[in-house]
């Protein structure tokens, strides 16, 4: 198995953090016990630019769920479409060669789901399976990647399409100042990303072979993150204790998995991790022991971009194919968590 190929997709309105702070400061700055309290939690996320689906004017004429969703439906059809479309090119593959399709998001819905709606706008094959997978959240390019495998491991003579689509801004709560929101408001940011994954027996030769992957349950921590879903649509759960669940649980989960395939970290050459931000990111190098510079890759992308939930290791994963492009031979792990609380590790090798 193999992926044959990464592209992304930012919407065309970019701006810069403190663009989006002063924007957020007319709304909420008198409203604050504290007036430099955004300023500090915004300085502090590690982004300086993000893209919106909207221009930054347009959201405050947003006036419920409703619009916000149906924004998303309109967004997530494009920019699923252009991810998909650069991500066949790069592979060398026309519209009809997948047989199936993953699409992945948290940040709206939709039913058809976007999956059933870019097969019409670019005439996938009709015969195309559709996987639409709904509230993985920050692990879901992980998991779409190892489901994607999963299938081609069953078809080795197909490819499949994993397709992410994440438009975080339309989910901010304008009317709640929970800490929480004040911070997904300057750390999240709108993208998407599709992914080509080929069977050992499909012609496609090129990109890092899919080793193998791990799911990983944690039971009892369904409260550290996700949705708390109402008639103002998506209110965000967020707890302190998200690094604190990197630093316990990932290296060992990491080590085990490694084991079983008789290698270890000193092994890896290419970390794939996801953007969380960065008391995430710090507790991932703190607790695998990595040397300077190995989340390299996941910083730049979170300076560029911010957190695109499940399309952030995406974003990642396009800087070692296309740019970074470790030595042939070398192993990389690809790695997220998310709602559950759960992870996926990918063993790559290139």
């Amino acid at each position: 198995m193999r992926i044959a190929s990464v592209a992304t997709a930012l919407p065309k309105h970019r701006y810069d953090q403190q663009t989006i702070l002063e924007a957020l400061k007319l709304h909420w700055a008198d409203r604050l016990e504290t007036p430099d309290f955004l300023d500090r939690l915004h300085a502090r996320t590690g982004v300086e630019t993000r893209a919106l689906a909207l221009p930054i004017e347009a959201y405050p004429e947003l006036k419920n769920w409703g619009e916000a969703n149906q924004v998303w439906i309109d967004a997530a059809c494009e920019l699923g479409q252009s991810a998909i479309c650069h991500a066949l090119a790069r592979a060398g593959l026309g519209v009809t060669d997948p047989s199936a399709i993953f699409f992945v998001s948290i940040s709206g819905i939709a039913s058809p789901s976007i999956d059933a709606k870019l097969v019409n706008r670019m005439g996938l094959d009709r015969n195309i399976k559709r996987v639409p997978i709904f509230g993985l959240g920050c692990v879901a390019g992980a998991a779409g990647i190892a489901r994607a495998a999963d299938y081609v491991k069953a078809f080795p003579e197909q490819s499949a399409i994993l397709v992410s689509v994440e438009l975080c801004s339309l989910t901010i709560q304008r009317d709640d100042l929970s800490t929480a929101n004040l911070i997904s408001s300057g750390l999240f940011g709108d993208g998407a990303a599709a992914v080509i994954v080929c069977g050992d027996e499909h012609p496609c030769s090129t990109g890092p072979r899919i080793l193998a992957t791990r799911s990983v349950f944690y039971p009892n921590t369904e409260d550290v993150m996700g949705w708390d879903i109402g008639e103002r649509g998506f209110k965000i759960v967020l707890s302190k204790e998200v690094p604190a669940m990197v630093y316990r649980h990932l290296a060992g989960d990491i080590d085990a998995f490694l084991a079983d395939h008789d290698l270890r970290r000193a092994d890896i050459g290419a970390w794939v991790m996801h953007t969380g931000g960065p008391a995430i990111l710090t507790a991932t190098e703190n607790a695998l022991n990595l040397p300077q510079g190995a989340l390299d890759a996941s910083w730049d992308c979170l300076r560029r971009v911010g957190n695109l939930s499940s399309s952030s290791v995406l974003f990642v994963l396009e800087e070692f194919l296309e740019r970074k492009k470790p030595a042939p031979g070398a192993y990389g792990v690809l790695a997220a968590m998310g709602p559950g609380f759960c992870s996926e590790l990918v063993l790559l090798q290139w």
